[in-house]
Protein backbone atom coordinates (compact mmCIF):
# COMPACT_ATOMS: atom_id res chain seq x y z
CA UNK A 1 0.00 0.00 0.00
CA UNK A 2 1.31 3.43 -0.64
CA UNK A 3 1.70 6.16 1.64
CA UNK A 4 -0.72 8.39 0.39
CA UNK A 5 -3.44 5.47 0.39
CA UNK A 6 -2.64 4.88 4.27
CA UNK A 7 -5.19 6.33 6.62
CA UNK A 8 -3.90 8.12 10.21
CA UNK A 9 -5.18 4.95 11.83
CA UNK A 10 -3.03 2.29 9.78
CA UNK A 11 -0.21 4.64 9.59
CA UNK A 12 -0.38 4.78 13.79
CA UNK A 13 -1.01 0.89 13.72
CA UNK A 14 2.29 0.39 11.66
CA UNK A 15 4.25 2.47 14.10
CA UNK A 16 3.36 0.27 17.12
CA UNK A 17 4.16 -2.77 15.04
CA UNK A 18 7.49 -1.73 14.31
CA UNK A 19 7.54 -1.48 18.26
CA UNK A 20 6.84 -5.30 18.38
CA UNK A 21 3.13 -4.95 19.95
CA UNK A 22 0.60 -6.69 18.74
CA UNK A 23 -1.97 -7.16 21.52
CA UNK A 24 -5.63 -5.02 21.12
CA UNK A 25 -6.22 -4.97 24.59
CA UNK A 26 -10.03 -5.07 24.88
CA UNK A 27 -11.22 -3.26 27.81
CA UNK A 28 -14.33 -4.62 28.65
CA UNK A 29 -15.72 -3.64 32.24
CA UNK A 30 -17.92 -5.76 34.05
CA UNK A 31 -18.70 -4.66 37.49
CA UNK A 32 -19.56 -7.90 38.97
CA UNK A 33 -15.68 -8.31 38.00
CA UNK A 34 -13.43 -5.58 38.55
CA UNK A 35 -11.51 -6.03 41.45
CA UNK A 36 -13.44 -4.28 45.16
CA UNK A 37 -9.64 -2.15 45.27
CA UNK A 38 -11.15 -0.23 41.69
CA UNK A 39 -14.59 0.37 43.56
CA UNK A 40 -13.89 3.45 45.56
CA UNK A 41 -16.41 5.73 47.28
CA UNK A 42 -17.34 7.79 44.44
CA UNK A 43 -20.03 10.25 43.91
CA UNK A 44 -21.16 8.33 40.69
CA UNK A 45 -20.00 4.89 41.56
CA UNK A 46 -20.84 2.87 38.06
CA UNK A 47 -18.82 5.73 35.70
CA UNK A 48 -15.92 6.93 38.41
CA UNK A 49 -15.16 2.69 39.16
CA UNK A 50 -15.38 1.73 35.65
CA UNK A 51 -12.99 4.89 34.48
CA UNK A 52 -10.98 4.31 37.41
CA UNK A 53 -10.48 0.73 36.50
CA UNK A 54 -9.77 1.26 32.96
CA UNK A 55 -6.99 4.17 33.75
CA UNK A 56 -5.19 1.98 35.68
CA UNK A 57 -5.53 -0.73 33.34
CA UNK A 58 -4.05 1.94 30.55
CA UNK A 59 -1.32 3.25 32.39
CA UNK A 60 0.28 -0.55 33.40
CA UNK A 61 -0.02 -1.50 29.81
CA UNK A 62 0.12 1.32 27.12
CA UNK A 63 3.44 1.05 26.34
CA UNK A 64 3.11 -2.76 25.28
CA UNK A 65 -0.49 -1.89 23.55
CA UNK A 66 -1.18 -2.02 19.55
CA UNK A 67 -4.56 -0.55 20.01
CA UNK A 68 -7.35 -0.21 22.77
CA UNK A 69 -10.88 -1.94 22.09
CA UNK A 70 -13.85 -0.70 24.15
CA UNK A 71 -16.87 -2.86 23.03
CA UNK A 72 -19.76 -0.92 23.75
CA UNK A 73 -22.16 -2.93 24.75
CA UNK A 74 -19.91 -3.21 28.16
CA UNK A 75 -20.67 0.39 28.70
CA UNK A 76 -24.27 1.08 26.93
CA UNK A 77 -25.57 -1.56 29.60
CA UNK A 78 -24.64 0.55 32.23
CA UNK A 79 -26.96 3.63 30.55
CA UNK A 80 -25.61 7.41 31.04
CA UNK A 81 -23.24 6.44 33.50
CA UNK A 82 -21.92 4.03 31.23
CA UNK A 83 -21.52 5.74 28.22
CA UNK A 84 -19.69 9.11 30.41
CA UNK A 85 -17.15 6.39 31.56
CA UNK A 86 -16.34 5.25 27.83
CA UNK A 87 -16.49 8.64 26.69
CA UNK A 88 -13.65 9.55 29.63
CA UNK A 89 -12.27 6.76 29.12
CA UNK A 90 -11.53 7.29 25.05
CA UNK A 91 -10.45 11.32 26.05
CA UNK A 92 -7.85 9.89 28.20
CA UNK A 93 -6.46 7.24 25.46
CA UNK A 94 -5.90 10.42 23.32
CA UNK A 95 -4.99 12.58 25.76
CA UNK A 96 -2.24 10.20 27.41
CA UNK A 97 -1.20 8.28 24.87
CA UNK A 98 -1.99 9.96 21.70
CA UNK A 99 -0.20 7.08 19.37
CA UNK A 100 -1.89 4.05 20.55
CA UNK A 101 -5.12 4.10 18.54
CA UNK A 102 -9.21 3.15 19.89
CA UNK A 103 -11.17 1.42 18.58
CA UNK A 104 -14.88 1.12 19.10
CA UNK A 105 -16.31 -2.39 18.84
CA UNK A 106 -19.54 -1.71 18.23
CA UNK A 107 -20.57 -3.56 14.95
CA UNK A 108 -22.52 -0.99 13.10
CA UNK A 109 -24.23 -1.32 10.31
CA UNK A 110 -27.52 -0.09 8.88
CA UNK A 111 -28.99 2.19 5.55
CA UNK A 112 -26.64 4.46 4.36
CA UNK A 113 -28.41 7.35 6.26
CA UNK A 114 -28.79 5.62 9.56
CA UNK A 115 -25.07 5.06 9.33
CA UNK A 116 -24.30 8.28 8.85
CA UNK A 117 -25.33 8.98 12.62
CA UNK A 118 -23.32 6.06 13.68
CA UNK A 119 -20.29 7.94 12.03
CA UNK A 120 -20.96 10.68 13.92
CA UNK A 121 -20.71 8.90 17.22
CA UNK A 122 -18.11 7.03 16.58
CA UNK A 123 -16.05 9.55 15.32
CA UNK A 124 -16.97 13.06 15.78
CA UNK A 125 -18.92 12.72 19.21
CA UNK A 126 -16.84 10.02 20.91
CA UNK A 127 -13.49 10.27 18.97
CA UNK A 128 -12.53 6.51 18.04
CA UNK A 129 -9.88 6.31 15.66
CA UNK A 130 -11.63 3.04 14.18
CA UNK A 131 -14.52 1.33 14.54
CA UNK A 132 -16.34 -2.11 13.65
CA UNK A 133 -18.79 -2.62 10.99
CA UNK A 134 -20.86 -5.35 9.97
CA UNK A 135 -21.31 -5.90 6.20
CA UNK A 136 -24.35 -7.17 5.63
CA UNK A 137 -26.02 -4.38 4.22
CA UNK A 138 -23.32 -3.76 1.24
CA UNK A 139 -20.60 -1.34 0.59
CA UNK A 140 -23.41 1.46 -0.28
CA UNK A 141 -24.66 0.80 3.21
CA UNK A 142 -21.37 1.35 4.57
CA UNK A 143 -20.02 4.28 2.51
CA UNK A 144 -20.67 7.11 5.11
CA UNK A 145 -18.09 4.64 7.04
CA UNK A 146 -15.79 3.83 3.87
CA UNK A 147 -15.86 8.00 3.14
CA UNK A 148 -13.68 8.49 6.48
CA UNK A 149 -10.57 8.69 4.65
CA UNK A 150 -8.92 9.93 8.58
CA UNK A 151 -10.69 6.90 10.51
CA UNK A 152 -10.04 3.29 10.41
CA UNK A 153 -12.89 0.86 9.20
CA UNK A 154 -12.63 -3.22 10.83
CA UNK A 155 -15.45 -5.21 8.66
CA UNK A 156 -16.56 -8.47 10.65
CA UNK A 157 -15.39 -11.30 7.74
CA UNK A 158 -15.15 -14.64 10.08
CA UNK A 159 -16.29 -13.97 13.36
CA UNK A 160 -14.76 -16.31 16.34
CA UNK A 161 -17.71 -17.48 17.57
CA UNK A 162 -19.40 -21.08 16.99
CA UNK A 163 -21.96 -20.25 15.29
CA UNK A 164 -20.91 -18.05 13.05
CA UNK A 165 -20.59 -20.45 10.51
CA UNK A 166 -24.09 -20.53 10.35
CA UNK A 167 -24.04 -17.93 7.57
CA UNK A 168 -20.68 -17.33 7.19
CA UNK A 169 -19.54 -20.36 5.73
CA UNK A 170 -22.04 -20.47 3.33
CA UNK A 171 -21.06 -21.39 -0.13
CA UNK A 172 -22.26 -18.33 -2.47
CA UNK A 173 -21.47 -17.33 -5.46
CA UNK A 174 -21.05 -18.47 -9.52
CA UNK A 175 -17.62 -19.60 -7.98
CA UNK A 176 -19.20 -21.38 -5.09
CA UNK A 177 -17.05 -20.00 -1.78
CA UNK A 178 -17.51 -19.22 1.38
CA UNK A 179 -19.69 -16.22 2.46
CA UNK A 180 -16.50 -14.23 5.03
CA UNK A 181 -14.13 -15.26 1.85
CA UNK A 182 -16.25 -13.06 -0.43
CA UNK A 183 -16.85 -10.01 2.09
CA UNK A 184 -12.63 -9.89 2.51
CA UNK A 185 -12.52 -10.26 -1.45
CA UNK A 186 -15.04 -7.15 -1.89
CA UNK A 187 -13.19 -5.27 1.37
CA UNK A 188 -9.78 -5.67 -0.40
CA UNK A 189 -10.97 -5.24 -4.00
CA UNK A 190 -13.25 -2.75 -3.79
CA UNK A 191 -14.13 -1.67 -0.01
CA UNK A 192 -10.27 -0.19 0.79
CA UNK A 193 -10.29 2.26 -1.74
CA UNK A 194 -8.82 5.00 0.85
CA UNK A 195 -6.70 2.49 2.61
CA UNK A 196 -8.51 2.42 5.55
CA UNK A 197 -9.76 -0.74 5.96
CA UNK A 198 -8.96 -3.78 7.96
CA UNK A 199 -11.20 -7.04 8.61
CA UNK A 200 -12.01 -9.43 11.99
CA UNK A 201 -11.06 -13.08 11.98
CA UNK A 202 -10.94 -15.25 14.89
CA UNK A 203 -8.24 -17.19 16.05
CA UNK A 204 -10.47 -19.81 16.83
CA UNK A 205 -10.26 -20.35 12.99
CA UNK A 206 -6.51 -20.87 11.67
CA UNK A 207 -7.08 -22.27 8.63
CA UNK A 208 -10.02 -19.55 7.61
CA UNK A 209 -7.55 -16.72 9.25
CA UNK A 210 -4.97 -18.25 6.55
CA UNK A 211 -7.44 -18.02 3.43
CA UNK A 212 -8.39 -14.68 4.23
CA UNK A 213 -5.20 -13.30 4.69
CA UNK A 214 -4.12 -14.64 1.36
CA UNK A 215 -6.87 -12.55 0.06
CA UNK A 216 -6.51 -9.10 1.62
CA UNK A 217 -2.48 -9.32 1.26
CA UNK A 218 -1.08 -6.84 3.79
CA UNK A 219 -4.05 -5.25 5.44
CA UNK A 220 -4.46 -5.35 8.85
CA UNK A 221 -6.65 -8.41 10.61
CA UNK A 222 -8.07 -8.01 14.00
CA UNK A 223 -8.07 -11.22 15.27
CA UNK A 224 -10.23 -11.99 18.47
CA UNK A 225 -10.51 -15.22 20.22
CA UNK A 226 -7.25 -16.05 21.98
CA UNK A 227 -7.15 -16.72 25.62
CA UNK A 228 -10.43 -17.06 26.92
CA UNK A 229 -12.60 -18.21 23.74
CA UNK A 230 -9.40 -21.01 22.94
CA UNK A 231 -7.49 -20.23 20.23
CA UNK A 232 -4.59 -21.22 19.52
CA UNK A 233 -1.67 -18.11 19.82
CA UNK A 234 1.13 -19.83 17.69
CA UNK A 235 -1.27 -20.80 14.54
CA UNK A 236 -3.09 -17.49 14.76
CA UNK A 237 0.41 -15.62 14.49
CA UNK A 238 1.85 -17.69 11.93
CA UNK A 239 -1.57 -17.37 9.66
CA UNK A 240 -2.35 -14.14 10.73
CA UNK A 241 0.93 -12.03 9.91
CA UNK A 242 1.50 -10.55 6.77
CA UNK A 243 4.20 -10.49 4.25
CA UNK A 244 6.04 -8.34 6.42
CA UNK A 245 5.81 -10.51 9.92
CA UNK A 246 3.38 -7.49 10.88
CA UNK A 247 -0.20 -6.85 10.10
CA UNK A 248 -1.93 -8.63 13.08
CA UNK A 249 -4.15 -6.91 16.04
CA UNK A 250 -4.43 -10.17 18.16
CA UNK A 251 -7.35 -9.27 20.91
CA UNK A 252 -7.34 -9.98 24.69
CA UNK A 253 -9.57 -8.49 27.10
CA UNK A 254 -10.83 -11.10 30.11
CA UNK A 255 -7.14 -12.87 30.46
CA UNK A 256 -5.75 -9.27 30.46
CA UNK A 257 -7.75 -7.21 32.42
CA UNK A 258 -8.87 -9.49 35.23
CA UNK A 259 -5.60 -10.93 35.62
CA UNK A 260 -5.86 -10.21 39.10
CA UNK A 261 -8.31 -9.56 41.42
CA UNK A 262 -6.59 -8.33 44.11
CA UNK A 263 -5.08 -4.67 44.48
CA UNK A 264 -2.09 -5.15 42.19
CA UNK A 265 -4.34 -5.80 39.52
CA UNK A 266 -2.83 -3.36 37.06
CA UNK A 267 0.68 -4.90 37.75
CA UNK A 268 -0.61 -8.84 37.23
CA UNK A 269 -2.13 -6.89 33.94
CA UNK A 270 1.15 -5.87 32.78
CA UNK A 271 3.01 -9.15 33.60
CA UNK A 272 0.13 -10.62 31.89
CA UNK A 273 0.50 -8.29 28.76
CA UNK A 274 4.11 -8.59 28.87
CA UNK A 275 4.03 -12.16 28.96
CA UNK A 276 1.63 -12.31 25.65
CA UNK A 277 3.94 -10.17 23.52
CA UNK A 278 6.59 -12.07 24.06
CA UNK A 279 5.25 -14.93 22.90
CA UNK A 280 3.71 -13.17 19.90
CA UNK A 281 7.34 -12.10 19.02
CA UNK A 282 8.71 -15.43 19.44
CA UNK A 283 6.47 -16.72 17.38
CA UNK A 284 6.53 -14.10 14.52
CA UNK A 285 10.45 -14.79 14.59
CA UNK A 286 9.28 -18.57 13.44
CA UNK A 287 10.35 -19.57 9.83
CA UNK A 288 7.94 -20.78 7.62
Amino acid sequence: MSESLKSPFVANLENQWDKGNFVCVGLDPDLTTIPRSARKRFIFPTRRTIFNFNKEIIDATADLACAYKPNSAFYEGYGEQGMQALRKTVAYIKDKYPDVPVILDAKRGDVGNTNNGYVRSAFDDLGADAVTVNPYLGKEAMQPFLDRKDKGIIVLAKNSNEGSGEFQDLQVGEGEMPLYQVVARNVAESWNENGNCAVVVGATYPRELAQVREIVGDMPILIPGIGAQGGDLGAAVKMGKDSRGQGMLLSASRGIIYASDRPDFAIAARVKMARLVGEINNYRSVKV
